[in-house]
């Protein structure tokens, strides 16, 4: 009697070759649908699973492999369950290639509720499980990639090679729930759940992780639409690494806060640059660069308009090293220009990234588990004038810019900036420090223009008022800061008595 193998697959990659090198081992090819058409097809003789289990397809194609002969077969216990499969009329299935309906691909195409709901696979999973349960005893595949160490022999495979294969359709198959469950308590505004499944995909591995010695790799959200990480496409460079890509987000993050022309040069995380002009994108890159031109070396530079040949010429004339350029695209004179920097890394983001927000829920793992929250895109709203003294036009347009820089830089985030010319420029960076009165200091010891007449942001409510007296030393003229300290009267009376304007925005951004 011959051996069986079960073919069910929705991606049909190799799996016409797949069938052929399995009859010629000796299998007789058990299959459905689809797959049966496309190996018939290819010249491979199949026995449909509706003829034989005896049993039909039914409720438009819903129940086809749910049978016992089908998982029977698959989950039979070999040594131990012979006589009750021969009284059953089961036959042990060695071989199970299986992937699954395209969920995926159709709720990204904007399918509607029952159109998704159609393509929830049951019956592939339960093969793949009933399987990967037994791989002693079956081999499962779910990757094309992998049918290759099928063809080399099916009795050859060891038990490792086995039972990586069956971690591997566990992993599919928990990916596959979790996309579908993710995906369907968007839909239906479910609360959040008691059980979670994060579905993440492979993307790329990574030169290594924030250390050498730290081995890391890149996985996406594979539902993610909008401004996800996997969507942005190297054209250039080295290899990734952790860092790059955490920092590449920072500055994205901070780039695309504003809708002028903007550059944005980050370091270890936070925004050491940040320059923005009404129309020359060449003049935000230099007011950017001389933020902090020491701590931009070796940084990550993002604009949030395209490239021409001039801006690009801007740059490599500046002689700073950056790790990563990124922009909405470049020309392909600018492109060439940037091909003679071979260690630079060179992306080009998604068309749609301005206008587009991130997908799902900001992850932060911890220790054991897992932190997650909504991502921080809340509307610049709801600002109040705490002092008598009014800010001018000019200072809301400096205040708005710092404050959007300040939500990107790390808590205790202080932020000096001032308007230069038609443009805005970050002028001072406090980050991460234990004290936002130090956080004040560093931004005005990091200041590479006269601190006299900046605006200051702070991400957080000041706990005293130290920190506005060392504004006011160093000649800050209005203060953007949420407010809700229970000191915030003697705070107000600080920046009331030096004729410093104070708005409050009551919301916080800590980003830590």
């Amino acid at each position: 009697m011959s051996r069986l193998a079960l073919l069910s697959v929705s991606d049909k990659t190799g799996i016409v070759e797949l069938g052929q090198a399995l009859v010629a081992q000796g299998f007789e090819i058990l299959s459905t649908g689809g797959t049966a058409k496309a190996l018939l097809a290819g010249g491979v003789p199949v026995t449909k699973v509706s003829e034989y289990t005896g049993a039909p397809e039914i409720f438009g194609g819903r129940v086809k492999t749910l049978h016992p002969k089908i998982h029977g077969g698959i989950l039979g216990r070999r040594g131990q369950d012979e006589d009750e499969a021969a009284a059953n009329d089961v036959r042990w299935i060695e071989v199970v290639a299986c992937n699954l309906y395209p969920f995926e691909r159709t709720v990204s195409g904007g399918a509607s509720l029952p159109e998704a709901v159609e393509q929830i696979d049951i019956g592939g999973p339960s093969m793949v499980r009933s399987a990967a349960k037994n791989h002693a005893s079956v081999a499962v595949v779910v990757d094309p990639s992998d049918y290759a160490t099928l063809t080399e022999g099916v009795s050859k495979l060891s038990a490792t090679q086995r039972q990586h294969l069956a971690v591997k359709a566990f992993q599919h198959t928990a990916a596959y729930d979790g996309l579908i469950s993710t995906w369907l308590a968007e839909q239906v505004a479910a609360p959040a759940p008691t059980e979670l499944a994060i579905p993440m995909r492979r993307v790329q591995g990574l030169r290594y992780g924030e250390n050498p010695h730290q081995s890391a790799v890149f996985y996406a959200d594979p539902n993610a639409k909008g401004r996800s990480m996997a969507r942005i496409e190297q054209l250039q460079g080295k290899e990734l690494s952790f860092n790059n890509l955490a920092d590449l987000d920072a500055t994205l993050r901070a780039a695309f806060e504003f809708q002028d022309p903007t550059c944005v040069v980050v370091k270890h995380m936070n925004a050491c640059g940040v320059g923005v002009h009404p129309t020359e994108l060449s003049e935000a890159f230099k007011m950017a660069l001389s933020g902090d031109p020491v701590s931009a070396f070796g940084g990550i530079l993002a604009f949030n308009r395209p490239l021409s040949v001039d801006d690009v010429r801007a740059v490599r004339q500046s002689r700073v090293f950056f790790e990563v350029l990124a922009a909405p695209g470049f020309d392909e004179e600018g492109l060439a220009l940037l091909a003679k920097r071979t260690k630079l890394r060179v992306m080009k983001l998604p068309d749609d990234w301005a206008s587009s927000t991130p997908a799902g829920l900001d992850a932060r793992r911890v220790q054991g588990g897992w932190l997650l929250q909504d991502w921080d895109v809340g509307a610049q709203s709801g600002w109040k004038v705490a002092t008598s003294k009014q800010p001018t036009p000019e200072q809301v347009r400096e205040l708005n810019f710092a404050w959007k820089v300040a939500r990107n830089v790390k808590s205790n985030a202080i932020v000096l900036a001032r308007a230069e010319g038609e443009g805005l420029v970050l002028n001072g960076t406090g980050a991460g420090q234990m004290s936002r009165v130090d956080s004040v200091h560093l931004a005005i010891r990091k200041a590479t223009r006269p601190t006299q007449g900046s605006v200051l942001a702070s991400d957080a409510f000041f706990p005293f008022a130290d920190g506005i007296q060392a504004a006011v030393e160093a000649g800050v003229t209005a203060i953007i800061q949420p407010g809700g300290s229970i000191r915030d009267e003697e705070v107000v009376a600080a920046a009331e008595a030096a004729g410093v304007v104070m708005v409050m925005t009551g919301a916080r951004h800590f980003r830590h």
